[in-house]
């Protein structure tokens, strides 16, 4: 189906948001049962362009496909983390290699929305559309394919500590509260000279209307930003009726306000979007003012390490589902050069997560250095490596097979490993062919990164000279 942005006719039946994942009930993860279809030309660039919504399997995420690009003969597929945010002026983008997705905030704002956890959005074109300037076309399509309950609990973001991002006096934080949802408050200023006066707006997740009183509020731009952006060649296919202009007197054009304070409510719809780049909902307070999303993906990036840090505690906490035993069934490697001592999670041959225990009785730390020991950075890589062998071992047409080095690429070290350390390393498939493996890893110690490299493999059989 083509959504139309007709926002009325949005279903009233969707259910809020139950409780928190650690508490009975659980809340299951939810996906699409249909594939659904908006178009429409690109807000800021025009073009046309097409996405198509797909149901997703558990714990997949939210991950976008550039059907229309490709690398190593394969549509690009972008996870709508904020890692792959890529800086642009007054939108949200993501990037992966040779692709990129414009403005996608309202998409995902409307998929935060509606609680989906788990979607496949294929993307023709190099913006999502514009439709009406806000979630609520993108809300009415997904809505059309059907949202549906799956097995897998959701995991949820605590907010166990403040964390605030500022810039000049525009601020964004994230504060522990009583809640089992998301509350924002956000406080609109743009001076006494605007012709938008201040305005103030609160949301709660749990019991609010996302969907007819966030949803609905169209993107807006003020008339001298309109003109500044025509002669940057942003938006020249729009008129004052095509999207939300405002002036002296109010909004240019036929357009009026859909709400009285509708510039404030747009700025949730964009912050609920941005924040979902954290990968899970978050369960906490919102506080913003003046905030843009350059600000928004700052607080998402500290919310993000603080979500890592909080999960490895846990894992760190667990006796892991690989142990010594069967790492030394995988791996060929031994006493001086085994460097993993437990695997705490492995997510089929997508990610894996293991720790290396770094003592003062290691024998590359008696000359290295003698009264500094530290452990050598070709180490830590090779650990990382040993990880990734591990996690590409994982496949069923790899068993039996060697991951051997074959290159590294994008190799830092950040911070120096010492005796007393629990090298915490994840490592991330990027690529697995028949005879090839590529994976992204980083390794930590706290929530301190301490190295990070691409690596390449070729996997030949184990009993190969």
């Amino acid at each position: 189906m083509v959504a139309t942005g007709r926002y009325p006719n949005i279903d009233h039946g969707t259910p809020d948001r139950l409780t928190i994942e650690m508490t009975p009930p659980v809340e299951k993860q939810r996906t699409i049962q249909d594939t659904t279809l908006v178009e429409g030309p690109g807000l800021f660039m025009g073009e046309k362009a097409s996405v198509r919504f797909r149901p997703a399997p558990d714990n997949h995420g939210v991950v976008f496909v550039r059907v229309d690009v490709t690398e190593g003969g394969e549509p690009v597929r972008i996870p709508a983390l904020v890692t792959n945010v890529t800086k642009r002026a007054r939108r949200t983008t993501l990037r992966r290699g040779p692709a990129s997705i414009e403005t996608c905030e309202h998409c995902l704002s409307a998929v935060a929305g509606l609680n989906i956890d788990n979607l496949i959005i294929e993307v023709q074109g190099p913006e999502l559309p514009g439709v009406d300037g806000s979630a609520a076309p993108y809300v009415e399509a997904l809505q059309a394919a059907g949202v549906v309950e799956q097995e897998a609990p959701r995991r949820t973001l605590v907010i166990t500590e403040p964390v605030t991002v500022a810039d000049g006096d525009a601020m964004i934080a994230a504060l522990p509260a009583d809640t089992t949802h998301m509350q924002v408050l956000y406080d609109l200023d743009y001076g006494s000279e605007s012709h938008i006066p201040k305005q103030l707006y609160a949301f709660n997740a749990n019991n609010g209307d996302y969907i007819h009183n966030i949803a609905p509020a169209r993107t807006f731009v003020l008339e001298e930003e309109a003109e500044a952006l025509r002669k940057s060649g942003l938006g020249t296919h729009l008129t004052p009726n095509d999207v939300l202009v405002i002036g002296a007197t109010g909004p240019l054009g036929e357009n009026a306000m859909r709400f009285d304070d509708e510039p404030v409510r747009h700025k949730i719809v964009d912050l609920i979007g941005d924040l979902s780049l954290v990968g899970c909902p978050i369960r906490g307070r919102i506080v913003a003012y003046k905030s843009g999303h350059a600000l928004n993906h700052r607080l998402a990036r500290e919310l993000l390490k603080l979500m890592t840090t909080q999960h490895r505690s846990s894992l760190l906490s667990q006796d892991g589902v690989i142990d010594i035993r069967k790492i030394q069934r995988i791996l060929p490697h031994r006493y001086p050069m085994l460097l993993i001592d437990r695997v705490l999670e492995i997510d089929g041959d997508r990610r894996a997560v293991g720790v290396k225990n770094v003592t003062i009785n290691e024998q590359f730390l008696q000359g290295h250095f003698p009264g500094t020991p530290i452990m050598p950075g070709v180490l830590i890589v090779e650990a990382m490596a040993q990880l990734s062998g591990v996690l590409l071992s994982s496949k069923l047409e790899h068993t039996g097979k060697l991951a051997v080095l074959l290159s590294m690429d994008k190799v830092k070290l950040r911070k120096p490993v010492t005796p007393g350390d629990q090298l915490v390393i994840e490592a991330e498939t990027i690529r697995v062919r028949s005879r090839t493996g590529h994976t992204r890893c980083r390794a930590y110690v706290g929530s301190s990164l301490a190295a990070e490299a691409q690596i390449k493999f070729m996997l030949v059989d184990a009993e190969q000279e």
